[in-house]
């Protein structure tokens, strides 16, 4: 009998086949075996001693499961036969945040929304038992687990740090993974959806978001992508109630890169968590189903994206604290880790000015100032003869000779530019979709980012930077979310997509400039996409009060500001000069005659580790002020890496009585720098007890008054001590702890 001829195309091609049928198996050979130990709680408090288990992912030895581990949290997915997150724990207290399992995510294509994993045949919903898992199934009409890779975190911008004081310059590592996923459906072939998570070291952190690769010869619509669902433990049960007045879950800190609307504040800037009911739920407490328990993550205004053949389309990246307590300072020193982890760039905090201007000698001049008393940036402020739209020769020539003289003195020049809440022309302003004409904006009328005037401003500004080389941009009304119903804009097609593209906009812009360097000011939440500093919230009528009122409003302000963010994300303001109103009482011009008060308010600023703009046209006046200026300069970079760290809250100002903050790092010498403010008119003694728990310090602590006198106090064991000090008539003093 013949035998038949060898065909070695067919054995390789069923090879490949089988490879890749097998893919995710194979992969997961590559991966450490997880250890039914490592289930344990964490033993010490990250928060005050840095936790030393690196973050990692995980196989099962029965290979069915993929454990995010970082000795802080664990996340678990059963990956067959689809993928399906059914474990999350804090391991700071051991609570379980998972209650049921949902799709991985949902995203809308072509006007019909699938489902992203998920698994089916959960009965009960309150609770969630791993021996359950082998009996769930998937939906062959959801997409379809593929494979998935590992590898370390990639930075989300790529930051030039050079040249900037930051307490923190280094990106965030950890490790992610990828779950590719494909549909059996014929109208998806050739669509590849991907959710990434990313688990951090040394915090209880995990990001996730989904990229969609259109690999088809046409373009398909993206409609809604929500990027996170997930069945989270309720926090409060009432049989009566609706998802609005009820508790959502407190355990979990959600933040997104897409917030905005000038709260200045990231929860009242986020647009995109959602807390939902869950109506397959059916055995909460709550009768009419209201419970919010459902975790739902999505841009509500963003509804039909273009992705042309060959792109590929990123969602919205959300990223999840656990929170292990509801006390406030624990809570919010948690959220302040986050930002010095994730975004580096919100550490760094140059001294600046802010100057009004008339001519180039008066910027000159300020450049010297701001030498003579340890400056290191002068900003032109709104009001000065500065124009970055105007980019002219002459102009952009001008500027680049200041820059370059500013430079030989080792000082950072920028300067301010106003986006939205101005009116440009009826073809290029936000078209209200109600009226259908310009208008209904958030600051009433404003231009849109995707009208020719809108690129061309982001045009204008990365040529003015290339060319004149500043250093900083002090970005006035930013894109602040405006839908826009106009369909004749080159930079997006219609409402439907008007805002996603004018935030893709915004952000690259801000990427292009955090990339080259650039230190950004800009009065809204963009910190996940490139953003120094914000205004730490204030209301700026208050800056035409009294110089004495001016005093105990700014320490409210700081006080209140700094609950879940850190010194250097925020900018105060003092007036040196007329702002808005007020008389003669109101601002410190001449400097010489209210040294006090500037004086006062400089080291209220520096001491909370806050920059102010101070805002006029000189900073000193006589050399008994330049020497003040400088004095207080030079303390505050003696002591610059702990009044950069995180406060304690000690007691608000309220003029009736003392009050004060405390910086602590229990990772420096100085443990901790008090600062201790008395408002009255006369002289007060006081003594307080001092929280201790965050310097680190637990048997022994040393006070040095003014960074001389030295007390040495024992701790209790609650992990405070008495302190006493007493504090001249409307002055202030301070303390080291070591």
């Amino acid at each position: 009998m013949k035998a038949k001829p060898f065909k070695p195309c067919r054995y390789i091609f069923a090879g490949v086949i089988l490879l890749l049928a097998f893919s995710h198996l194979a992969s997961a050979q590559d991966l450490p075996v997880w250890k039914p130990e490592m289930n344990a709680n964490a033993t010490g408090d990250w928060l005050v001693k840095p936790e030393t288990k690196l973050a990692g992912v995980y196989k099962t030895p029965d290979n069915k499961n993929i454990i995010l581990y970082n000795g802080l949290v664990r996340r678990s997915f059963r990956i067959s036969p689809n993928v399906a997150c059914y474990d999350q724990v804090n391991l700071q207290n051991g609570k379980q945040l998972i209650r049921s399992v949902k799709a991985e995510a949902r995203i809308t294509i072509n006007n019909k929304a699938y489902n992203i994993g998920g698994l089916y045949g959960q009965k009960e919903n309150a609770y969630l038992l791993p021996g359950w898992l082998d009996s769930f199934i998937a939906n062959t009409e959801d997409f379809q687990f593929e494979r998935y890779e590992v590898s370390p975190i990639a930075p989300i911008i790529n930051w030039k740090s050079d040249g900037w004081w930051a307490s923190n310059k280094d990106q965030p590592t950890g490790k992610t993974v990828s779950f590719f996923y494909h549909s059996k459906l014929k109208e998806l072939k050739g669509i590849t959806v991907a959710v990434h998570y990313s688990i951090y070291d040394g915090i209880p952190l995990i990001s996730k978001w989904v990229t969609v690769d259109n690999k088809t010869a046409s373009a398909i619509i993206i409609g809604r992508v929500v990027n996170e669902i997930m069945g989270v433990v309720e926090e409060e049960s009432a049989v009566v109630g609706s998802t609005k007045e009820m508790l959502t879950p407190q355990s979990l800190y959600i933040e997104n890169n897409y917030a905005f609307n000038n709260a200045m504040r990231s929860r009242l800037s986020d647009q995109t968590t959602h807390w939902l009911a869950d109506s397959t739920y059916t055995s909460q407490v709550n009768y009419d189903y209201q419970t919010p328990c459902l975790l739902q993550v999505y841009p509500e205004k963003v509804t039909a994206v273009e992705l042309k053949p060959r792109d590929n389309f990123t969602s919205v990246r959300t990223y999840e604290l656990l929170l292990d307590n509801y006390d406030r300072e624990r809570r919010g020193l948690a959220i302040r880790k986050m930002y010095r982890t994730l975004t580096p760039w919100v550490t760094a905090n140059p001294i600046f000015m802010h100057l009004v201007s008339k001519n180039d000698d008066e910027v000159r001049t300020a450049i010297d100032q701001c030498v003579a008393t340890g400056y290191e940036a002068l900003i032109l402020s709104f009001g000065s003869h500065l124009n970055m739209e105007d980019t002219s020769a002459a102009n952009l020539k001008k500027w680049e000779r200041l820059a370059e003289y500013a430079h030989s003195k080792n000082i950072k020049l920028g300067g301010y530019s106003l986006f939205s809440s101005r009116k440009i022309s009826d073809s290029d302003d936000v078209v209200d979709p109600k009226t259908g004409k310009p208008g209904g904006a958030f600051f009433g009328n404003a231009p849109c980012y995707g009208s020719q005037w809108g690129l061309g401003y982001r045009d204008k500004i990365k040529k003015f930077f290339t060319a004149t080389g500043f250093d900083i941009w002090e970005n006035d009304g930013p894109y602040p979310g405006d839908v826009c119903a106009s369909t004749t804009h080159p930079g997006h097609k219609n409402l439907d997509d008007s805002q996603w593209r004018q935030m893709e906009i915004q952000k690259e812009l801000y990427h292009w400039l955090n990339q080259r360097g650039v230190y950004i000011n800009a009065p809204d939440w963009y910190f996940m996409d490139g953003t120094n500093k914000i205004a730490i919230g204030y209301r700026e009528v208050n800056f035409s009060l009294s110089r004495e009122q001016q005093v105990i409003l700014n320490r409210q302000n700081i006080y209140d500001g700094l609950w879940n963010e850190i010194p250097s994300m925020g900018w105060g303001f003092v007036p040196l000069t007329k702002y808005q109103g007020g008389g003669p009482e109101a601002i410190l011009e001449p400097l010489s005659e209210h040294l006090d008060a500037y004086k006062a308010l400089m080291m209220e600023y520096y001491g909370s580790g806050v920059q102010a703009c101070y805002r006029g046209p000189r900073l000193y006046d006589t050399e008994a002020t330049r020497q003040t200026v400088a004095d207080v300069i030079s303390w505050y970079k003696k002591y610059r890496e702990i009044l950069n760290a995180d406060i304690i809250h000690l007691q608000r100002a309220d003029g009736r009585d003392w009050d004060g903050i405390m910086h602590v790092n229990p990772q420096l010498k100085e443990k901790g720098l008090i600062m201790l403010y008395n408002p009255l008119k006369e002289k007060i003694t006081r003594t307080i007890k001092v929280p201790l728990y965050y310097t680190g310090l637990s048997q022994t602590a040393t006070f040095l008054e003014k960074g001389e006198t030295k007390t040495e106090k024992n701790i209790d064991r609650d992990f405070t001590t008495d302190l006493t000090f007493t504090i001249g008539p409307e002055s202030y003093t301070w303390f080291v702890v070591e």
